[in-house]
């Protein structure tokens, strides 16, 4: 087993899985953009709400835990 680890370790292929395993793609700007406008739409709302009384101060969308 030492040996196959060591020939790995040697051969680089260890490395390179351990990159492919944490690799994330950047976004395209299409998918920034829309995501970006969202999350605008989504904080107006909230504003709206909680302006308008229908959503207390304190809260928000998440549930909470007990």
């Amino acid at each position: 087993m030492r040996r196959v680890k060591r020939n790995w370790k040697q051969s680089g292929k260890l490395l390179q899985a351990r990159k492919v395993k944490y690799f994330d793609p950047k976004k395209s700007k299409n998918l920034k953009k829309n995501q970006a406008v969202k999350k605008a739409h989504k904080a107006d709302k909230i504003t709206y709400l909680r302006k308008i009384g229908r959503m207390p101060e304190e809260e928000s969308f998440r549930k909470r835990r007990r």
